[in-house]
């Protein structure tokens, strides 16, 4: 009698044992598109991985930053700082060599400019802090073209691009942490994440092709050639999380890239120059940037424009046309999705874009506005680039 307590006391602890494990167990080996990533917040919406980049889905830690648009201009090395409500520029200062964009922390407390110093050795990125609007110290940083995020916050992912190489830093003092080389994605330069946060997909602006990479496994698994054109740009995921968009200057639009099978399935036509993609508030609309050249650098006055692609027929609805022409390149929306603001590349200017209409209205800036960003943002968290929101 107390050798068959014993047992069914001893079967009581491991099952209950077990079923602390369990829960654990599943989060890490659950199928694709089930849990995440360890550390990484909980998709709420599978249906709509943008649900909480909604107007109304503030995070408490922005609630006293300063509503400003950071513009960073590349060729005069310097930041300026415009009110989106007087949409004039009240304040500038230097920071590094060749600024190219500026991105939102994982935790959202910092605004970093990405100094990569093109051709040289003396990268750095510019902390910004959104409380106040100015600028820290800069911190010594190899080639940082471009900044992205770990969708658990451990890293941030700098993207090397003359090294074809990702490093992974400390998201705060930018320690080096380890890297992951991509000798074959020449002109490695943006990305976006998968929805369960185990892997992301970089564009290889000069190799036409794309490069997935394992962030769990720590390694490039495998690269795509695209079909046609030949200088991917941006890169963003459907609100569903089965495909991603991944825009090209030279084939003139859009492809659509199945997210699991890693196969070019589709491509839709926007516009010549189709570079930044920046999705709508309601996770419903895709604006293309069409930077109106196919080339790293352009003349003035050519045809950019903007193109809206409906993600649920995955067709264009609307182009919006610059009146005297453009070269609309990276930015984002508003907080109440109103407004479509892009920096002018070769025209010096900021662009204004009325989402309900596509009207537009210009603001002069410095020398090559690239990677400029609205702050604040709605969003739990940043993976990074000029607010690619969660």
């Amino acid at each position: 009698m107390r050798t068959a307590f014993r047992r069914s006391l001893l079967s009581v602890i491991v099952i209950a044992s077990l079923s602390r494990e369990l829960p654990a167990l599943a989060a890490d080996s659950a199928p694709r598109g089930g849990s995440t990533v360890a550390g990484m917040p909980a998709v709420i919406d599978p249906n709509n991985l943008y649900s909480e980049t909604r107007s109304d889905k503030m995070s408490p830690v922005v609630a006293k930053h300063l509503s400003r648009v950071y513009v960073p201009n590349r060729t005069s090395n310097d930041v300026w700082v415009i009110d989106p409500e007087s949409m004039k520029v009240i304040d500038k200062f230097k920071v590094g060599i060749n600024p190219q964009h500026v991105v939102p922390s994982w935790d959202l407390k910092t605004l970093w400019v990405n100094n990569n110093a093109e051709g040289r050795h003396d990268g750095s990125v510019t902390p910004i802090d959104p409380l106040t609007g100015k600028p820290g110290k800069n911190i010594p940083v190899d080639d940082p073209y471009n900044m992205y995020f770990t969708p658990d916050g451990s890293a941030a992912i700098v993207v090397a691009e003359a090294r074809k190489r990702l490093d992974f830093r400390d998201p705060q003092s930018m320690a080096m942490k380890y890297s992951i080389d991509t000798p074959q994605c020449a002109g490695i330069n943006h990305a976006d994440f998968s929805a369960d946060g185990r892997y992301a997909i970089f564009t290889c602006e000069f190799a036409k092709s794309l490069a997935k990479i394992d962030l769990v496994e720590k390694k490039v698994v495998g690269y795509l050639k695209l079909s046609k054109g030949g200088m991917p740009q941006d890169a963003r995921i459907s609100p569903d999380g089965k495909v991603f968009y991944i825009a090209d200057m030279k084939a003139e639009g859009v492809f659509i890239i199945d997210a699991e099978k890693f196969t070019e399935i589709g491509h839709i036509k926007t516009g010549l120059g189709a570079h930044g993609l920046y999705p709508s508030r309601d996770g419903t609309k895709l604006y293309v940037a069409n930077r109106g050249v196919a080339k790293v650098y352009g003349p003035p006055k050519g045809k950019g424009s903007v193109s809206v692609i409906d993600f649920a027929t995955r067709k264009v609805e609307a182009t919006w046309v610059i009146p005297g022409g453009g070269s609309p390149d990276m930015g984002n929306v508003s907080i109440d999705g109103k407004q479509l603001w892009l920096s002018g590349r070769y025209d010096n200017e900021v662009y204004v874009f009325d989402t309900a209409n596509g009207n537009v209205k210009k603001i002069p800036v410095k020398t090559e506005p690239h990677g400029l960003t609205v702050w604040p943002q709605p969003g739990r968290y940043s993976l990074g680039h000029t607010g690619n929101m969660r």
